[in-house]
């Protein structure tokens, strides 16, 4: 068994001597190797954070979220587009709460984009008109202050719920509780501070938002063209699967009391947003797997390339194995000699690649144009599959030269 392990680390040792004789030649071997680590890696990395990214958003979204908006209207034999007409109400989603078992919760969202003010400093945001289900929903704590009360929806209290963004924008420094801000001219008076949430996976700042009693948004600031009008309802129900099973339910309901007749179009649409979060979750997937095959194809052919200078390895040293056959080397040592000089090669390539694989996936993240999430599996993976292709492909040229006839081999010029 001693002797074995000194086999190995003598052979270790020849191949580390043959390695070095030839620098030049080794670099290029292992450039192919090097290459397809560090884009494998690199690839994987950013389809990771593809993945990660679209987990965020469904987290800052809350979860089993459904959203329930305006559809196709007519009126006078005119059929608008989806939105074109608004045909939601406030009781319709006070309804769907009420009535089927799968919704735990409804919140009503009427919004508009407009400018605040404060002292002498304005900024343009979001305005939402809603209440604390909406927050529920959303999984949205609040950083100081208070929610709504529920006199502020049955007075329609002009009072406010601020984003961090506005807060910065509006107020830097200064506490902004019971601070009045002006929207369209109505003052209104800041009772709560929402923490921070960041930006959504599709760049938007969730945090540059002011929140008002949809109440309020319906009487005091935003024009509605009926009572309890909103522009949506967000729905959060039970489980995942709930925002499946629970759809022809809610379906039924509002076209009940919508008063469409069987021959009419809904004049609403369900979107379901966990289903559409899973289906870009899955796709990421398999952009990750297809980023990830892509690059591998590199991996190969960094491996067809350590097979071929191995191969010219053997014709140049042919006299160096019959030599070392003449003295007692047995085959199986000749063909262990040339694999630890394939292994090693791409060991080395692995190792290079995954610096560079590293480096490269903070390059990405830093240039701000995607997210790229490293993770010790996806360095590992790439590193252990350079292993192979160097076994695999440094197979055939160490078979090639332990077959070598030793008398020929000694001949050979």
């Amino acid at each position: 068994m001693m002797k074995h392990s000194i086999d190995i680390s003598v052979i270790f040792s020849i191949a580390l001597r043959a390695i070095r004789a030839n620098k030049m030649r080794s670099i290029l071997t292992s450039l192919g190797i090097i290459i397809g680590v560090a884009a494998v890696i690199v690839m994987l990395a950013i389809g990771n954070g593809a993945q990660k990214s679209i987990q965020n958003e469904m987290k800052s979204m809350g979860a089993n979220i459904m959203m329930i908006r305006s559809g196709v209207a007519t009126s006078g034999g005119v059929r608008g587009g989806f939105g074109s007409q608004p045909t939601m109400k406030l009781g319709d989603g006070d309804a769907i709460q009420e009535k089927i078992s799968e919704i735990k919760l409804s919140a009503p969202v009427l919004n508009e984009t407009n400018q605040i003010i404060y002292s002498n400093t304005n900024w343009s945001t979001n305005i939402t008109g809603t209440d604390n289900r909406y927050f529920e929903i959303k999984e949205w704590n609040l950083e100081y202050g208070r929610l709504f009360v529920e006199t502020d929806i049955k007075n329609a209290s002009k009072v406010a719920i601020l984003g961090q963004t506005v807060v910065n924008e509006l107020f830097g420094d200064v506490d902004p509780l019971n601070k009045t801000i002006r929207i369209k001219g109505v003052p209104f008076v800041v009772v709560g501070v929402l923490e921070k949430r960041g930006e959504n996976g599709m760049g938007q700042d969730q945090d540059d938002a002011v929140f008002i009693p949809i109440s309020t948004a319906q009487k005091k600031l935003m024009g509605v063209s009926f009572p309890d009008q909103v522009q949506m309802v967000m729905l959060q129900a039970i489980d995942s699967q709930s925002t499946y099973t629970s759809q022809d339910e809610i379906r039924a309901l509002l076209r009940q009391r919508h008063n469409l007749g069987a021959n009419k179009d809904d004049d609403f649409i369900i979107m379901n947003l966990t289903q559409m979060m899973e289906m870009m979750e899955s796709s990421t997937k398999i952009m990750t797997v297809l980023l990830g095959s892509i690059a591998s194809i590199s991996l190969l052919v960094g491996g067809i390339g350590i097979m071929n200078i191995m191969l010219v390895s053997v014709t140049e040293r042919t006299r160096e194995i019959g030599i070392r056959m003449a003295i007692g080397a047995r085959s199986w040592d000749i063909r262990l000699q040339f694999l630890m000089e394939s292994l090693v090669l791409s060991f080395i390539g692995g190792l290079i690649g995954v610096i560079i694989g590293i480096g490269g996936s903070f390059l990405v993240s830093l240039s701000g144009l995607m997210t790229a999430e490293l993770s010790l599996f996806y360095i590992i993976l790439p590193f252990s599959f350079s292993g192979l292709v160097g076994l695999f492909f440094g197979y055939f040229p160490a078979y090639k030269a332990s077959l070598l006839n030793p008398i020929n081999a000694l001949r050979y010029e």
